[in-house]
C-alpha cells in the first residue's frame, strides 16, 4: 500500500471566542461523537468549523457507498477467530493479546492490508480481531503549533502497535480529486489523500478520501518525515478500507502524532523536482523539525494531470 497526500496543509485558522466571554466548558471537537471527548489548546480557542464524522461517507464520484455492508461475516460461533477457520483472516492474525499491530515498524517498507470481524460475524464483540471499529481509546487533543497551524496530540502514553485514530472524511470519485483540487490557490489548505493498494496482476485499488469539510480529528495530522504513526487500510464490513493510523513506537504523553503524507514510514528526500513543480507553484516547506527533513511536503503530481485517469499499474 502507498499512500500519496497532495501537499496537504493542516487548518491554520483558530476561531477565537469573543473577548470578555471565559469558556463555560471544554471544547470537544468531536462534538460527543467519539468514545473520548478531543480537546482544544489553547482554551477559549479551536479549529475554524467543519462537519464532524467518525467514519468515511460517500461524495460526489464515488463507485461504492463506504457505509454499506459488502463482506460476509465468519462462522466462528465457538471457536475463538484464528487463521486457518475464521474467514476474516486468511494467513495470520491481526492483532496480539494487547490490542497491538503485529507487523509495524522502521522495516516496514510497505503495509498489508487488514481485514476485521464485522457486525455479520458469529464472534463476540470481545475478538481479537476487533480494534479499529472499537474506535478511539486514548485522550488526544488539537493544539496550536508555532508553525504548522493546528496539530493533534496525545495527552497519555500510547505504546507501539496500538489503533491511535483514522483518517476520515468524504471518499471521493478521481473526477472530483481533480476538480478540487484544480480549484485552489497555492494559498488554499487541501487535504486530499490518495491510497494505492497494489494487488494481483498489476492491478491498483485506489482510495480518495477528503476530510476538509466533512472529516475527522485525522484532518489535523501533521506530516513528518521521521513520523510516529503508520497508516494501514483496514476492511471491516466495506471494500472502502478505514485509513488507520497505529503507533510506530511508543508515544509519549504531549508528543505531537503525525505520519508520512508520502505513504512511506521512513520518508527520503526527492532527487527529482526538489523546489519548483512542474505547474509552476511552489512547493509547500516541511516544518517537521526532523533530522532527516525533506525540507519540503511530499507531492502527488498525478492528481494534478488535467487529462484522463493516468495507468499507475
Amino acid at each position: 500500500m502507498s499512500a500519496k497526500a497532495v501537499d496537504k496543509w493542516p487548518c491554520g485558522m483558530a476561531a477565537s471566542e469573543e473577548k470578555g466571554e471565559a469558556p463555560t466548558q471544554q471544547l470537544d471537537v468531536a462534538r460527543g461523537l467519539e468514545n473520548l471527548p478531543v480537546s482544544a489548546w489553547p482554551p477559549g480557542q479551536g479549529p475554524e468549523p467543519f462537519q464532524y464524522t467518525p467514519d468515511h461517507v460517500a461524495g460526489p464520484g464515488t463507485d461504492i457507498d463506504p457505509t454499506q455492508i459488502t463482506f460476509p461475516g465468519c462462522s466462528c460461533l465457538k471457536t475463538p477467530c484464528l487463521p486457518g477457520s475464521c474467514s476474516c483472516l486468511r494467513r495470520e492474525e491481526n492483532y496480539d493479546g494487547n490490542s497491538c499491530l503485529r507487523h509495524i515498524g522502521s522495516e516496514a517498507k510497505c503495509a498489508e492490508p487488514v481485514f476485521e470481524c464485522s457486525v455479520l460475524c458469529q464472534c463476540s464483540d470481545q475478538c481479537r480481531n476487533r480494534v479499529v471499529q472499537q474506535g478511539l481509546r486514548f485522550h488526544l487533543q488539537v493544539f496550536k503549533t508555532d508553525k504548522k497551524g493546528w496539530g493533534l496530540r496525545t495527552l497519555e502514553f500510547i505504546p507501539k502497535g496500538r489503533f491511535v485514530c483514522e483518517y476520515a472524511g468524504e471518499v471521493l470519485g478521481f473526477s472530483e480529486v481533480q476538480r478540487r483540487i484544480q480549484l485552489q490557490t497555492v494559498h488554499d489548505l487541501n487535504y486530499i489523500i490518495a491510497v494505492r493498494e497494489h494487488v494481483y496482476n498489476g492491478q491498483v485499488i485506489e482510495t480518495f478520501v477528503d476530510p476538509a469539510h466533512i472529516g475527522n480529528i485525522g484532518r489535523f495530522l501533521n506530516h513528518s518525515c521521521e513520523p510516529n504513526l503508520l497508516m494501514i487500510p483496514v476492511r471491516i464490513d466495506s471494500m472502502v478500507p478505514k485509513l488507520a493510523l497505529f503507533a510506530a513506537k511508543d508515544i509519549l504523553p504531549e508528543e505531537e502524532l503525525s505520519y508520512d503524507y508520502s505513504g512511506r514510514f521512513l520518508n527520503l528526500m526527492d532527487s527529482e523536482d526538489k523546489e519548483r513543480l512542474d505547474n509552476g507553484k511552489l512547493r509547500k516547506p516541511c516544518y517537521c523539525g526532523a533530522k532527516s527533513c525533506a525540507a519540503f511536503l511530499p507531492y502527488d503530481s498525478s492528481l494534478y494531470c488535467h487529462s484522463e485517469k493516468p495507468d499507475i499499474s
